[in-house]
């Protein structure tokens, strides 16, 4: 069995005009929500083995709040260039490189991609995710390569305004 968690970054600034869209922070929202939903992930027992993130600011930042929550070393994130402006599809080709003794990991990018991301494994619709919004899907196979709707199940769809 192979547990895969997608979240878009929390809610970032707009604020820093002279800021590439790569560097933009996160804003007051955002270094809030991030954090509420790793407690939630720790609360609902996820066991992550791995986090990979988008190389932009809201992203990292928002894996790194996350991770603090599950006691997962944020030095252990793994940044995959390749996840900023990657299509769904092209997302999905990052889950399946995956190392196989990984059984739970997170992938934390950007919409409109990880909405899609998530839509294209889910066996159920998941409405458009909004900033921390984190889905979770397991799939009954052996391999990330493997991973497909048709194996998959939704465990669960979060988002910060459930906890507020």
């Amino acid at each position: 069995m192979k547990t895969l968690y997608i979240m878009r970054h929390a809610k970032s600034s707009w604020k820093f005009e002279e800021l590439s869209d790569h560097d933009r922070p996160l804003n007051k929202r955002g270094r809030t929500d991030a954090p509420l939903m790793g407690q939630e992930l720790a609360a609902n027992n996820a066991q992550l083995q791995l986090i990979l993130s988008s190389p932009a600011v809201r992203a990292l930042t928002t894996a790194t709040l996350v991770a603090r929550e599950l006691d997962y070393d944020a030095d252990d994130i793994a940044v995959n260039d390749r996840m900023y402006g990657a299509s769904a599809e092209e997302l999905l080709e990052i889950a399946r490189e995956a190392p196989a003794d990984v059984d739970s990991m997170m992938m934390v990018g950007h919409n409109e991609s990880i909405s899609e991301f998530a839509n294209m494994l889910s066996p159920k619709h998941v409405a458009s995710m909004p900033t921390a919004g984190v889905v979770a899907l397991r799939f009954n196979c052996d391999s990330w390569y493997d991973i497909k709707r048709d194996n998959a199940e939704l465990l669960f769809y979060d988002v910060p305004k459930n906890h507020k």
